[in-house]
């Protein structure tokens, strides 16, 4: 991490006289080496590497598997997170490839499949689904579907010994959550949900900073995530499909940050829904919703989510000694970090530069790690049910204009991720 202070002063006549005559003494310094090693006349000694100041250590890549040793991924699902952000992403991914689509448009599957080099016996219908079971390649089963389908396919997954990356929220219920959960036991394969942001590395430099006590005791969090959702007849704005409007679709997002960033669980939840009158969205679904969860320590969270204004994505987790923000959070791409805290006795806003990386990749990557070496997901299905959990307790609140009791979770996620950088 590179942090830019703002409170650099700019540079003056004197600063920049000075630079300028080192700049012209370094010009008339000869070349230390000539040709072959050969030192020249009037060498001058240049100081060792290491003493030398760098913005930031360059880092190796590590080792990508070849082709036939990564795990074979099969897309369920060819809609537009499939396509723009999941397939996209095993090209920068290290331990995963594509090897297998399932899709109710085959003419659609096909081109996809001719341009990630799938063979067009991989690919399948929801009829033919089961099938897959005949072809050894596929190690896991990713489910990018309306989530009305999530526990459907996780337990038909399930059921042929495949184990399952599932896209959040994990289910429409909280029943049909522990059903995938039982099935995914039985049936002794993985389980895990896709919370991109867990995997994301701005996200989790501010579970390290919390964690080392560099911002102090978490106090309060507060989020919005909401965007215009256009078209009446998209299946987000069908309850019997989505679940619920915004809390589930982009209000989950908020839930999850509050609980992950501090490792905190919330003990009670209490909301309120809008419903803008004669707009043919929101038949089904709310428009917007507010929430606040409260936590054992004191620590709150105050989240809105909608469907109904301009995209707005961002969080600020304050503290005793300072703050953390994230304007754009949650995105797929463009996510910025600043930090507020106190530097000798002056407040300072700094923004931190951190390595972007494709979030999908990362979480594919784990995924593939996880099954190579035969450990619990980070983000497996204890983590999607207690989110679900929560999204029932606050529309709970909602209807009865209450405040809702949460039951404490035992621990909901598996070993932290081994992530480079």
């Amino acid at each position: 991490m590179i942090p830019r202070d703002h409170r650099s002063r700019p540079i003056g006549r004197r600063d920049f006289l000075q630079l300028a005559a080192a700049g012209l003494a370094a010009s008339a310094v000869p070349k230390a080496l000539g040709s072959f090693g050969q030192a020249e006349p009037n060498r001058v000694d240049l100081p060792p590497l290491h003493d030398t100041k760098v913005e930031a250590k360059e880092r190796t890549p590590g080792p990508s598997l070849a082709p036939s040793e990564r795990v074979g991924f099969a897309v369920v699902g060819l809609g537009h997170l499939a396509l723009g952000q999941v397939l996209p992403a095993f090209g920068n991914s290290k331990y995963a490839r594509p090897v297998a689509l399932v899709s109710g448009h085959r003419s659609k599957a096909l081109k996809v499949a001719a341009q990630y080099g799938i063979g067009e016996k991989a690919i399948y219908d929801y009829s033919t689904f089961e099938r897959m079971v005949d072809n050894p390649e596929i190690k896991v089963v990713y489910v990018i579907l309306p989530n009305s389908m999530h526990a459907e396919y996780t337990i038909r997954a399930a059921r042929i010994g495949k184990h399952v990356l599932c896209e959040k929220p994990m289910a429409v219920s909280v029943g049909e959550a522990e059903r995938m959960i039982e099935a995914c036991g039985a049936a002794r394969v993985k389980l895990m949900l896709g919370y991109r942001s867990q995997y994301e590395p701005m996200d989790r430099a501010i579970v390290r900073m919390v964690g080392e006590g560099k911002l102090g005791r978490p106090l309060h969090f507060v989020s919005s995530n909401s965007q215009d959702e256009g078209d009446p007849g998209q299946w987000r704005l069908n309850r019997a499909m989505a679940g619920g409007g915004p809390l589930v679709d982009v209000g989950i997002y908020c839930i999850n940050a509050a609980r992950f960033l501090t490792g905190e669980e919330p003990t009670d939840v209490v909301a309120q829904t809008q419903q803008l009158p004669n707009d043919p969205r929101f038949r089904e679904v709310e428009s917007a919703v507010e929430f606040l969860l409260r936590f054992p320590s004191g620590f709150s969270a105050a989240c809105n989510a909608s469907y109904d204004c301009h995209r707005s994505q961002f969080f600020r987790l304050e503290c005793s000694d300072g703050w953390a923000e994230m304007n754009p959070a949650f995105a797929y791409h463009g996510l910025s970090l600043r930090l507020g805290r106190p530097v000798d006795g002056v407040d300072t806003v700094t923004e931190v530069d951190v390595e972007a990386k494709d979030q999908f990749a990362l979480e594919l990557d784990h995924m593939s790690s996880c099954v190579l070496k035969d450990r619990l997901p980070h983000t497996g299905g204890a983590e999607g049910l207690q989110d679900m959990k929560i999204i029932a307790a606050t529309y709970e609140s909602a209807r009865s204009g209450q405040r809702v009791p949460l039951a404490a979770p035992a621990p909901t996620r598996g070993p932290e991720p081994d992530l480079e950088g």
